[in-house]
């Protein structure tokens, strides 16, 4: 069975223990995805975004495990997330997931027969709803120490295909640009 895992942020050049075979391809299929998610620790990260964020090429990475449910759960330790509910799985003969329209045929296309991501979606100041890029620009510019540092990391590790409208406000005002993580 050919499991693979989608990513467009940290999991690329931090998949710590997610058991990957080594390398991720850049030619995974469209999603709408934005940093519009706060996260704990100060960083402004990248998720599926729905209709108000530009779709981007994702990239992917076959897991070496051979159980669907194995590699869901490595992805929901890998996460850090309390239960699997945030974790999507799409099988062949589903429909497309609603946030991933173009999964399918590009699963047909390379021979996927699961595909596992991250279900995560905006968040900012405790609510569930999508920050202003107004917002985020001045979240960012405000943070200090580590939480400065954290956040600006992660705007220059995420891989230069990822590109969004909020990135793109985010380099220009705040001179994060792409990196070699």
């Amino acid at each position: 069975m050919n499991i693979v895992y989608l990513a467009w942020g940290s999991l690329v050049w931090d998949p710590r223990e997610l058991p990957i075979q080594r390398y991720w391809f850049d030619d995974g299929p469209f999603a709408p995805i934005e940093f519009t998610r706060q996260s704990s620790d100060g960083r402004m990260t990248l998720v599926l975004d729905g209709d108000a964020a530009w779709p981007v090429r994702l990239l992917w990475a076959r897991s070496t495990l051979s159980d669907p449910e194995e590699a869901r759960e490595a992805l929901r330790e890998r996460e850090g997330r309390p239960s699997l509910d945030r974790i999507g799985i799409w099988r062949t003969g589903e429909d497309a997931p609603e946030k991933i329209p173009s999964l399918p045929d590009w699963a047909v296309a390379h021979g996927v027969d699961v595909a596992i991501w991250t279900a995560l979606g905006p968040r900012y100041g405790g609510n569930d709803e999508r920050p202003s890029v107004e917002w985020v620009l001045n979240y960012l510019q405000n943070l200090t120490g580590l939480k400065r540092d954290v956040a600006e990391q992660y705007v220059r590790c995420t891989p230069s295909q990822i590109d969004t409208e909020y990135r793109r406000q985010i380099e220009a005002a705040l001179g994060w640009v792409h990196c070699q993580c």
